[in-house]
């Protein structure tokens, strides 16, 4: 498969899929019954979970010195804000395209190698990744019980050992094949991994690792607490749980890794999440809807700022010096 079919398939999938689920969506739970969330919410929640939303941006911006200060680069920090802005208005286009563009903001502004500036934003993400596994960590401690008698309900306990057995099992199976093995994909495996390794181990090497750290904590607890704090915004959902709001929260941080910005799937990711405390469905999806355009909303507006100032900016200081 060449380079220009794996192009067009990383495009055109994305937005078929966001066709489907946008048909799917509003089949289930029609506009009319979205619009009075939406009247009816208290913006003044919605407004300061923005505000988490946007330090997490912040802290973001500020995080990547740590990368490339060992390199020798000082970033600046109006490049590196306008950057990851940049970033999030892009993937609403084609997923995963922004990391691409911020790297080509610090090769045109700050002359930054592109390969050192993505390698260091892929670092960024593996840190992000073992993060996001953290909280599904505390998430299944919290909620152990509850999760574990949905599964007994759903499946006999026989067959939940034996599912386990066989996942075990496969999973060494598969281990010694890509220990052992030559192929190809056994190599870019072994390489993924090795990659994955060392990008997580190369934190703790740092200069600043434990600003590094704090950081990558402080703004995944801004997208936490963003999340909790807009559920107040609607009257149905006083008294959630904190295990219903993580379920929800990692349901769709996964829809915006995997998609465009999360469009059509976030709402539905949230509502499934939500269904399974018991929390009705017209609520829930509206209320993924709330939060994931209040979202997007910011970073198109902010997004688009950046590419407008970015050039301004760069040209207003380089007469400066």
């Amino acid at each position: 498969m060449n380079k220009k079919i794996k192009r067009i398939i990383t495009i055109v999938i994305p937005l078929l899929l966001a066709v489907f689920f946008g048909w799917y969506t509003f089949s289930r739970l029609p506009v009319s019954d979205i619009i009075p969330y939406f009247q009816n919410a208290d913006y003044n929640w919605i407004i300061l979970g923005l505000f988490c939303g946007l330090l997490s941006h912040l802290s973001r911006a500020y995080r990547w010195k740590y990368m490339l200060e060992p390199m020798g680069y000082t970033l600046r920090f109006p490049n590196s804000l306008m950057a990851v802005f940049i970033t999030y208005l892009a993937n609403y286009g084609i997923p995963r395209s922004g990391e691409v563009l911020r790297a080509a903001v610090l090769t045109n502004y700050e002359n930054i190698p592109f390969e050192k500036g993505f390698g260091t934003i892929v670092s960024e993400r593996l840190a992000d990744f073992v993060v996001l596994l953290g909280i599904i960590a505390i998430t299944l401690f919290l909620q152990f019980d509850f999760i574990y008698n949905i599964l007994k309900e759903s499946f006999q306990p026989i067959k939940l050992i034996i599912g386990a057995i066989v996942v075990l099992g496969l999973f060494a199976i598969l281990y010694i094949y890509i220990k052992r093995s030559n192929s190809k994909i056994a190599l870019k495996i072994k390489r993924f991994l090795k990659g994955l390794i060392e990008g997580v181990l190369s934190i703790f090497k740092m200069k600043y690792k434990w600003a590094f750290i704090f950081h990558t904590l402080f703004i995944w607890g801004m997208y936490v607490l963003m999340f909790y704090i807009t559920t107040f915004a609607i009257d149905e959902l006083d008294n959630i749980s904190i295990g219903a709001v993580l379920i929800a929260f990692i349901a769709a941080s996964f829809t915006i890794a995997t998609t465009n910005g999360g469009i059509f799937v976030y709402p539905l990711a949230v509502g499934a999440a939500f269904s399974i405390f018991g929390i009705p469905e017209t609520p829930s999806i509206a209320f993924g809807w709330i939060i994931w355009s209040a979202q997007t909303l910011m970073l198109i507006l902010l997004g688009s700022l950046s590419f407008v100032f970015l050039p301004i900016y760069n040209r207003i200081n380089k007469k400066s010096v």
